[in-house]
Formats: structure tokens, sequence, C-alpha cells
């Protein structure tokens, strides 16, 4: 059964609506900055990729004061795919829809907070919605009082591959017939302090380019240094096609497969043959040759390892396909979003195939022997008929999810 994509939302470094996300990422527009928060000098590489959203337009405070800045994020985005969609809660059979979520870290403003209230101010009182505002799986909650779908809710945690897999795993119930309708994709709030000095003691983060911090993420580069994290959400509305159809709704593009595989070799550093596994599953699920695909959205994070391990693994699967092939990066522009990446990464992609256009890999100033495909470094390219790509996102922890995605 085909699965359309019927709605998008976002809170996103690159904007709130996907025209102004397209239209960032098309002109390379980076939103990559120096912070300018308290903590910022406490940090030795004070920038990342902000979203901006004040929450007191659209929710009353009663709610506000239960919600961490990732439900925030991801009940903003939740509202506006369900109204890009067209589609009300009363327009569904809440038996047969579904929330899918994804997250790396959860509510971590919360944890901050309490640790913070504990351990700093040395006070034996926290937010009474502390655990609610923290746990994982609250903003998928939350999604789910609001829309009244009463179909499988899951939140997904596997660190940078958590929203891919959970529209992975949306697209499954609806292919199979077991749903209709389904809510999917993730959010991430990981700019407090704690994940911050946390990230930065893992020796992950790129450091600031004193010139330009909007150019410090620099994925396939032979001057990369590491990533640099993001906050937002991405939440798409996937529907059965024909049920989509039938109802005259929109289409952004089609998921259509989804490939799974599990390094187990490492926590942190990439596997060639598990992220390969995973192209490999995405094509055979999706019922297509190497050769038919037209691009892909790379995970290109811009650190040493990954990004010479995702080149290889793309040479390994598609052979002289490979050299053909246009690879995106986005991570130049919107950063890291950890769990929630693999959702903006798919919206773009469905936006850029939709608008005829690749996407720019920006800061990609000196290349790379080990990084030797076809980039589309610094400029984007328009009028290109692009039908399917595939967006990739592999994690620590080994996970590694690939979607692959067709033109409407």
């Amino acid at each position: 059964m085909e699965v359309a994509v019927t709605g998008i939302g976002l809170v996103s470094p690159l904007g709130n609506t996907p025209a102004a996300a397209l239209a960032a990422a098309i002109a390379g527009r980076s939103a990559v900055r120096r912070l300018d928060t308290p903590e910022a000098a406490r940090l030795a590489a004070p920038v990342a990729a902000t979203a901006v959203l004040d929450g007191s337009i659209a929710f009353e405070p009663q709610k506000l004061r239960q919600l961490d800045r990732i439900g925030l994020f991801a009940l903003h985005a939740a509202r506006d795919a369900l109204a890009d969609a067209g589609l009300a809660p009363g327009d569904v059979d809440p038996q047969r829809a579904g929330v899918f979520f994804g997250t790396g870290m959860g509510g971590t403003g919360a944890v901050d907070d309490s640790y913070r209230a504990l351990y700093g101010d040395r006070t034996d009182r926290v937010k009474p919605f502390a655990v609610l505002m923290g746990m994982y799986h609250a903003p998928a909650a939350w999604i789910g009082i609001e829309t009244g779908f009463r179909g499988p809710n899951l939140t997904y945690s596997t660190a940078c591959a958590s929203s891919a897999v959970a529209l992975g795993e949306a697209w499954r119930r609806i292919a199979s017939g077991e749903l209709d309708v389904a809510i999917a994709g993730g959010a991430e709030a990981p700019l407090t302090l704690g994940p911050l000095k946390a990230w930065e003691a893992l020796h992950a983060l790129a450091p600031m380019d004193e010139r330009d911090p909007s150019a410090s993420c620099r994925p396939f580069s032979r001057n990369r240094r590491g990533l640099v994290l993001a906050e937002g959400a991405a939440l798409l509305v996937l529907e059965r096609q024909d049920r989509a159809a039938a109802r005259g709704a929109r289409s952004h593009g089609r998921i259509l497969g989804f490939g799974l595989s599990n390094d187990a070799t490492h926590l942190t550093r990439p596997s060639v043959e598990g992220q390969a596994a995973a192209l490999q599953a995405a094509l055979a699920s999706a019922g297509i040759a190497p050769q038919a695909v037209d691009a892909i959205n790379a995970h290109g994070t811009g650190t040493v390892a990954n990004d010479a391990a995702e080149t290889a693994a793309i040479r390994l699967v598609f052979g002289g396909h490979a050299g053909r092939l246009p690879v995106s990066a986005t991570k130049a522009v919107h950063g890291h979003l950890l769990g929630a990446a693999g959702a903006l990464e798919c919206v773009l992609s469905l936006l850029a195939m939709s608008g005829r256009v690749l996407l720019p890999t920006m800061n990609l100033d000196e290349p790379d022997p080990a990084c030797d495909l076809d980039y589309v470094a610094g400029c984007a390219r328009e009028g290109v008929d692009v039908r399917i790509m595939l967006s990739s996102s592999f994690a620590f922890g080994g996970c590694n999810a690939v979607l692959a995605l067709g033109a409407a």
C-alpha cells in the first residue's frame, strides 16, 4: 500500500514553515550562530543553531507550565502538520491513527533545571511537573491527547536516528494496512548547559570558526572538525495514498521504503558495512535498483570519521553509479538536531524534490581524498528532476536508518 506525506509541520533553525526552511536551505543561509546565552562563557565552542518560537502565542499558560521546550516544539509542529494536511481529529478513525515520535535526549531543560535546583541552589524543591516534562515520551503523549488518536503511540530513542526510525515504523504500519494515518517525526531541545558540556567532553563538537561562526560545520570538507548542535522539531502526516487521493489531499511526496541496520561494533565509531546494510535494506524495501536513485540526503555530520565512512558506504552500495549520484549534507546550515535530524532532513528532501532542486552542501572548501563524491558543493542546482531520493540517519550506538522517498 502506497504511503503519502500529506502534512508537514516545522519548528527549525531555518524557519518554522516549509517554505521558509526550503528557501534558507536552497540559499545556503546558515542558522549556525554564536550563542549569546548566559552559559555561553562556560563553553569551549559557544556555537549552535537555535529555533525561535513564542509559545505564549499558541499555548495557554497552564499548558505552558507542563511543557518542556521539546514538548513545545513537538506540539506546535504537530498542530501545523495536521493543519497542512487539512485534517481535523474528527476526520480520522481514532483506532486507525497513531503517533510515532523520536528523540535522542528528551526533556533536557526540565532535567537540567531540577539538577541545578538540587545541586546548585541546594534546595529540596523541584518543579511538580519535572518528571512529566522530562520524560522522553511526553511530547508523543501530548500529541495523542490533542488529536485523540488511539492507535499505537510510540517513542523511539535511537540517538541521532530516532525520528527517522519513527517515520520508518509509521510507514510500516500504514503500508501493511494496520493504520490509515499517522503523525510521525521528532523533536530535540539539547541546548542547555548540561548536554552542551557533555557533548563538549565527548570531543564531537566543532570548534567555533572565529572569522565566521556560521561556517563552523563543514561536512565532507578536508578541514571538517566536528558537528554543531541544534534544536527544533519536524512532524509529518503520513496517510494511505488512496485515502489521501479520495479526499483530494495535496501530497508532498511519498515514503517508498525503509532500511534499518545495527553496526554492533562500537558506540561512536561508524561502520561502513553497517551503513551500507541500511542503504541496501531501504532499496530492497522500496523494490528499487541502486541505479534508480537520483540523489541522497546524507547524514553528513561534519565529523572526520562519519563523513569518510558514509562516503565509503555509498560507494560500496552504488558502485559505478556513486560517482554520478548527487549527495547533499544540509547539517552545514541547520546544525545537528540529534534525534530530530532525520525528520527535518526528510522534510527538506521531499520539499527539494517538489521544487526540482538539489540542496547545497555548504562550507566544503577543501576537497578530501577520502570524500570523493558529488556533494553539490556551495550552490544549489535548480531545474533538476529527482524522482527517488534516500535520506540517511546514522547514530551513535550503531543504529542506521534510511528512508527511501518518492516525488509526489
